[in-house]
């Protein structure tokens, strides 16, 4: 009988791979309750970064470089990220909560935002039936995306965090696995399913399905944030105890010089790409006249890639694979994938197109992997927390995304305008060559990724680097984004 439980167990284990990412401090279901903070925030990236650009663009005619400008403006908050998650470290209530009061203003704020960014999208647009002053719903508009940006990013640096918290040394590589399975999940099923809701457009059932996204977001937080962590109540004198200055929890997280490189690889991987994140949409609907729907499906074939690039980085990780190797891994694959999206154009190809998008996301996916997998080496000390270490890195890759996406929509805009003026000549006065001009510059920062690698092949060539099959067969340390 003892025989054949543990033949279960193992195969439960091995069926089953985040089974065993709870653990007396974090159980199961208190862990999978938490990560629903994940699939909120999943859920406003598929609207920020999918339906609502391309809805923008092409059902509402607004500007591409007006558009990604609206959703880069969260970038303006992204560089405190890293304070954030300072703050949550050394945070002291009365109550003893550290990350929970975080979780839950940026839930309030990720909620105010998504529920009055509709009508000052109808605002902007120009809708026939409102009539508001000059420049109303550019500024609404501004207020809805900055509200939502920065309540994703205190919502997941905070979270993140408390569940690193809460997990044990063994447990919290596959803890953090999970909440980043979680984040792909809810990325992929609100693509599908805000996909269906929005088949045929209607302005009225834009609202509807952005409010409804609201108010998903706050039920979901405030399931998931529910006695996540335990009253620990100080004294007035604890309170009042003088803390670390960020100064010098950042100089403590930055020693051995690792870091500085990391940080520009992934500053340049995540402007590769991320700078088609407003014009993957748009070109599927504009150049291959795909519907509103069928582009939505886009994101979920990137979380497809993302989750399989997932999964194999495993794989290699158990084999103890240098994880800086595998990123380049992942920036030739995205290599292949955008050259995959220019050739869908002049083939008239929605396949290749959709194999494009999941080439991008499984490069994307694996870049993200490995390069997380090397930050496990970043000191984290006393001073410089945990909740430190993931803001700073979630800092790098959202001001990375931003910029990127407003130069992406700015850079596609331009060359629109002088492709069709007939400035650059017969052969390329076409709809596409904004696009294209866009994805081959892409193409282009990820051979400068693949230049900035380079030296942390070296650095991170050691036994030290290379985790124990145990922790590896899931993956990662801490996922900070």
């Amino acid at each position: 009988m003892t025989a054949r439980r543990h033949i279960l167990t193992r195969f439960a284990l091995s069926a089953l791979p985040f089974s065993d990412a709870g653990s007396e401090a974090l159980p199961l279901r208190q862990l999978l309750r938490l990560s629903l903070f994940q699939v909120s925030v999943g859920m406003a990236a598929v609207m920020l970064l999918g339906t609502l650009n391309r809805v923008m663009i092409v059902e509402l005619g607004l500007s591409a470089f007006l558009v990604a400008a609206m959703i880069a403006l969260p970038v303006l908050v992204a560089p405190f990220r890293a304070l954030l998650g300072f703050k949550s470290d050394t945070y002291r209530s009365s109550i003893g909560w550290k990350r929970i009061p975080y979780l839950w203003f940026g839930t309030l704020w990720q909620f105010g935002g998504l529920a009055i960014m509709p009508f000052s999208l109808l605002v902007l647009s120009g809708y026939e039936q409102i009539s508001v002053p000059p420049f109303t719903g550019e500024a609404a508009a501004a207020l809805a995306f900055v509200m939502t940006g920065l309540g994703m990013h205190m919502t997941q640096t905070a979270g993140l965090a408390l569940a690193a918290d809460r997990a044990t040394d063994e447990t919290r590589p596959r803890v953090v696995a999970l909440l980043y399975v979680a984040f792909l999940a809810g990325m992929l099923v609100s693509a599908i399913l805000i996909g269906w809701l929005l088949r045929d457009f209607e302005a009225v059932k834009l609202i509807q399905v952005v409010q409804a996204t609201a108010v998903a977001t706050l039920a979901l937080n405030v399931i998931a944030l529910w006695k996540q962590e335990s009253l620990n109540p100080t004294t007035k004198e604890e309170r009042a105890a003088p803390t670390p200055t960020f100064s010098d929890a950042w100089s403590d997280l930055s020693k051995g010089g690792t870091a500085g490189r990391l940080l520009a690889a992934v500053f340049l991987g995540t402007m590769a790409f991320n700078m088609q994140d407003v014009l993957l949409e748009p070109y599927g609907g504009e150049i291959l006249g795909l519907s509103v729907s069928k582009t939505t499906l886009l994101t979920a074939s990137w979380a497809i890639g993302a989750i399989a690039a997932f999964a194999l980085a495993a794989r290699w990780l158990t084999e103890g694979i240098n994880p800086t190797r595998m990123a380049a891994r992942g920036v030739l694959a995205g290599v292949a994938a955008f050259s995959a999206v220019i050739f869908a154009s002049p083939l008239g190809s929605a396949p290749l197109f959709f194999a494009g998008a999941l080439g991008i996301g499984f490069g994307g996916g694996l870049f993200a992997v490995a390069t997380l997998t090397t930050a496990m080496t970043l000191p984290v000390t006393d001073i410089a927390g945990r909740g430190l270490a993931l803001g700073a890195w979630g800092a790098a890759q959202a001001t990375a995304q931003g910029l990127s996406t407003a130069l992406g929509g700015g850079i596609r805009d331009a060359v629109d305008m002088l492709a069709t003026s007939g400035a650059l000549g017969e052969a390329l006065n076409d709809p596409a060559t904004g696009y294209s001009v866009v994805y081959h510059v892409e193409i282009g920062l990820l051979f400068l990724t693949l230049i900035a690698l380079g030296p942390l092949v070296r650095r991170t060539d050691r036994p030290s680097y290379r985790p124990e099959p145990k922790e590896a067969r899931i993956g990662l340390a801490d996922f900070p984004t």
